[in-house]
């Protein structure tokens, strides 16, 4: 669907850029909305891809994918709006960000997808849901998964859903690392080297996790 901009480079903004160019998109389909001039000058020399600022970035694009903090969203897509092209699809990366939050401010009948990603996107293992607005149709769903698919794996899930998808796989990541931290600590307790238990933790925790994902078994 055209151009790509994505408004927002922090590490998830990052993140999904880095991801769709592994994927095979070209530099020329994609397009950074970023202040800050030195993150800016990162971003080209790094990626390739132009770096302009938010209206800019929107004018050009047929998608528009918002991975801002939630307390500026109302801000940035203020700002954004009248910059909006008919028929562009907008995507929200925002926790807690309603279709309806952006539907109000956006140009009346903007199609809006809104995502729950998760920090395994870092690595390509992201798990992603998507959550249709009221003006989307299964080409922008389609559209929307497919992005996101460049840095893991995607669901789609009735925006009614999408507080506990929060709270599973948007925050499971932090208690996983809690408990694997506590593991390390427990060998280290019984004298093993740090580094040996870290090997065995990681490594016990990543074999799990590919057997319930490989033999479908109950984890019970």
């Amino acid at each position: 669907m055209g151009l790509v901009a994505v408004i927002g480079a922090g590490v998830m903004g990052e993140t999904l850029l880095s991801g769709l160019l592994r994927a095979g998109r070209s530099p020329a389909d994609l397009v950074v909305a970023e202040r800050r001039p030195d993150r800016a000058a990162e971003l080209r020399a790094k990626y390739g891809v132009e770096v302009i600022g938010n209206v800019e970035a929107v004018e050009k694009a047929d998608t528009v994918v918002l991975v801002v903090k939630p307390q500026d969203m109302g801000a940035v897509v203020d700002e954004i709006a009248g910059s909006v092209k008919p028929g562009a699809l907008v995507v929200s990366l925002a926790a807690g960000i309603t279709t309806e939050f952006l539907e109000q401010r956006l140009p009346a009948g903007t199609p809006v997808v809104r995502v729950m990603p998760n920090t395994p996107a870092l690595v390509d293992q992201g798990m992603a849901a998507i959550s249709p607005g009221a003006h989307c149709d299964d080409e922008h769903l389609a559209h929307a998964e497919s992005l996101l698919s460049a840095v893991g794996k995607v669901v789609q899930v009735a925006e009614k859903h999408q507080d506990a998808v929060t709270a599973i796989s948007g925050s499971g990541p932090a208690y996983i690392f809690y408990v694997t931290e506590a593991m390390i600590e427990a060998g280290v307790f019984l004298g093993l080297p740090r580094t040996t238990a870290t090997e065995l933790v990681v490594q016990t925790l990543y074999g799990a996790a590919t057997m319930l994902r490989e033999t479908g078994d109950h984890p019970s």
